[in-house]
């Protein structure tokens, strides 16, 4: 059977603005997506919408984020809503080129102060006889929180996803104590991109001086041929987190 190659994107875009909340660079960002031509992108803090922003920040997207940084590059994609509040509502979301063949958001919140999700998609990759299944996370800031998620995530791969079917998961795992790898490859037999091919996570926290690794690519059923952090600009100045990207074939 032919090899296709994934080209992955992972990236928490702060709800569109830079670290301190700074600079309003949506625009940007779509930009610089854009210019990485991947096939999938795992995105975090998204804003579906923002009652305040729509009336206040001078070119505010008239759809949600994820349908504007989508664009006409992306075709196909999934978003899940977490945080509600008076003024709008922000999740994770997958932009793919390719049909989603199924989609869910799942609560892995811990508490009703800090909502977390779990996307989960099914997608269909011209010529391949299995689909592939693509999950978005963003853990939770404490240990005790993300030693549950993790949790919860195990056991939705065990229920949803079989075993000979390529899995990807993306996301902003805030683990900076570098504990979930360990848990997912007992758990699962996923390995991380970055892990598989340097030794080591990579540093994506603060963008503009990385120091801290928590930000992640995993995958079970396909092999890493690439993987970069992207630190550079315009990267460093248009979120709080540094985006990950990484080659699979399958």
């Amino acid at each position: 059977m032919e090899k296709k190659r994934l080209k992955v994107l992972t990236y928490n875009i702060h709800k569109g603005f830079s670290s301190g909340n700074l600079r309003y660079t949506l625009k940007t960002i779509r930009e610089a997506i854009r210019n990485v031509h991947a096939d999938l992108v795992f995105l975090q803090e998204v804003l579906g919408h923002h009652e305040e922003h729509k009336n206040k920040v001078v070119d505010w997207p008239t759809a949600s984020q994820f349908e504007f940084l989508a664009d006409e590059l992306w075709p196909h994609f999934a978003y899940g809503k977490n945080a509600v509040y008076t003024a709008g509502h922000h999740g994770n979301a997958i932009l793919s080129k390719y049909p989603f063949k199924f989609w869910e958001n799942q609560d892995i919140s811990t508490n009703r102060l800090e909502r977390r999700g779990l996307l989960h998609g099914i997608i269909e990759v011209p010529h391949k006889r299995k689909p592939i299944h693509v999950i978005c996370v963003h853990l939770g800031l404490m240990e005790v929180e993300r030693r549950e998620q993790v949790r919860l995530v195990c056991k939705r791969i065990h229920e949803m996803v079989p075993d000979d079917e390529p899995l990807i998961i993306g996301g902003d795992f805030n683990d900076w104590r570098q504990r979930v790898t360990p848990a997912l490859s007992k758990s699962l037999k996923l390995r991380e991109v970055f892990m598989e091919l340097n030794g080591e996570h990579p540093k994506t926290f603060p963008s503009w001086l990385p120091a801290l690794r928590l930000d992640r690519l995993y995958f079970r059923g396909m092999h890493p041929e690439h993987a970069r952090c992207l630190t550079e600009q315009p990267w460093s100045t248009l979120s709080d987190h540094a985006a990950l990207y990484a080659e699979l074939v399958v």
